[in-house]
C-alpha cells in the first residue's frame, strides 16, 4: 500500500505496556511518508499519542527502552487512598521532564485524549488544557491507578467505555483513518512470551510487582497486617476481566464504525506492566505494521 504525502487519522487504543507498539507503528507510517494530522487515544494510547504529537517520541524511546524491572518498581507512587494502588504522579512528572508541560491547543496536529466519566457513565473527550492532565485521567486502570478529579466527575481510564476511541476522528478529513486495537485475538506463540527461569515462572509479572508493592507497604506502615494477600489476587483476575472485556467492547464499536484499516495487537502479547519489555513491543508494532501495508 503506498502511503506517501496521504493524511492520516491515527486512532491508538488502550492495552497498558502493550500500548508500546504503538510507536512501532508510528515509525512504520512514518517510513512510508504518510502525514498523521490527527490523534485520538484512550490510555497508553493516549500517553503515545501526546509524546508523539508534542515532537518528542525519540526521547521517550530511549528512555523507556532502557526501564528495568526495578526502575518500573520506582515509577509506581504508592497511593493510601481506597481509590487506587498507585498515585501516578511520578510517572506524569517524568514524562513532563521528558516532553515539557505542554497545553494540547499548543500542539502542532490535532489531538484527543479519551477517559471515562464514572459518575456519569460517559465518554469524555479531553482536547484542551494541559497534555499531562488529559493523559492522567485517560490512564487511570480501575483498581490500579487513582480516579482523577475533573469538573466534580471522576475519570477513569477510558477503555473502560471505547478502547479504540475513532469517533473523535470522524470530522477530521483526511485520507485515511488508522486503528491500532491492541486487544486482538490471542496468538499462542512461543514469540510472544518473554524468556524466563523456572523460578520466575511461578508468579506472573504483575503478581511479582504487586508482591513488591506489598513488601514497600509493610516497612513503611505499621498497619499493613491488614493487607491481605486475597487482595492480589483479586486485582490480578480484575486486570485479566478489563482486558477481556475491553477486546469484546473494541470489537463492536470498530464493526460499528469500522475504520479504513485497524492494525491488531494479540491481547496476550504482553501484560498491563511490562513496560520493561518495551524493545520487543516496538518492534512488534513495526512488524505488525509491515505486514497491514505490504
Amino acid at each position: 500500500m503506498d502511503l506517501t504525502g496521504k493524511s492520516i487519522s491515527l486512532v491508538l487504543g488502550s492495552g497498558g505496556a502493550r500500548g508500546l507498539a504503538h510507536v512501532g507503528i508510528i515509525r512504520e507510517l512514518e517510513a512510508r511518508g504518510c502525514s498523521i494530522q490527527s490523534i485520538s487515544g484512550c490510555s497508553a494510547g493516549a500517553l503515545i499519542g501526546a509524546v508523539y504529537a508534542a515532537g518528542k517520541l525519540d526521547a521517550f524511546e530511549e528512555w523507556v527502552c532502557q526501564l528495568t524491572k526495578v526502575d518500573v518498581m520506582t515509577l509506581l507512587d504508592i497511593s493510601w487512598s481506597s481509590g487506587g494502588l498507585v498515585k501516578g504522579d511520578k510517572i506524569i512528572n517524568k514524562l513532563i521532564d521528558i516532553v515539557g508541560d505542554i497545553l494540547i491547543e499548543d500542539l502542532p496536529i490535532s489531538f484527543t485524549a479519551v477517559a471515562a466519566d464514572v459518575n456519569n457513565e460517559k465518554e469524555v473527550w479531553l482536547n484542551s488544557g494541559r497534555l499531562f492532565d488529559a493523559v492522567r485521567a485517560s490512564i487511570s486502570l480501575p483498581l490500579f491507578f487513582t480516579p482523577v478529579n475533573y469538573k466534580g466527575s471522576y475519570l477513569i481510564d477510558g477503555g473502560v467505555l471505547n478502547p479504540v476511541p475513532i469517533a473523535p476522528t470522524f470530522n477530521d478529513g483526511t485520507d485515511l483513518t488508522i486503528a491500532v486495537n491492541l486487544g486482538g485475538s490471542i496468538e499462542h506463540s512461543n514469540e510472544l512470551s518473554q524468556p524466563i527461569d523456572e523460578k520466575e515462572n511461578t508468579a506472573s509479572p504483575i503478581a511479582k510487582i504487586q508482591a513488591k508493592i506489598k513488601s514497600f507497604i509493610s516497612d513503611l506502615s505499621e498497619n499493613s497486617n491488614k493487607v491481605s494477600p486475597q487482595d492480589w489476587g483479586a486485582y490480578d483476575i480484575a486486570n485479566q476481566a478489563f482486558d477481556a472485556m475491553q477486546s469484546t467492547i473494541a470489537r463492536q464499536k470498530l464493526a460499528a464504525y469500522p475504520p479504513d484499516i485497524e492494525i491488531e495487537i494479540a491481547r496476550n502479547a504482553c501484560q498491563t506492566l511490562e513496560v520493561y519489555r518495551a524493545k520487543e513491543m516496538i518492534a512488534l508494532g513495526h512488524s505488525k505494521a509491515k505486514e497491514y501495508f505490504e
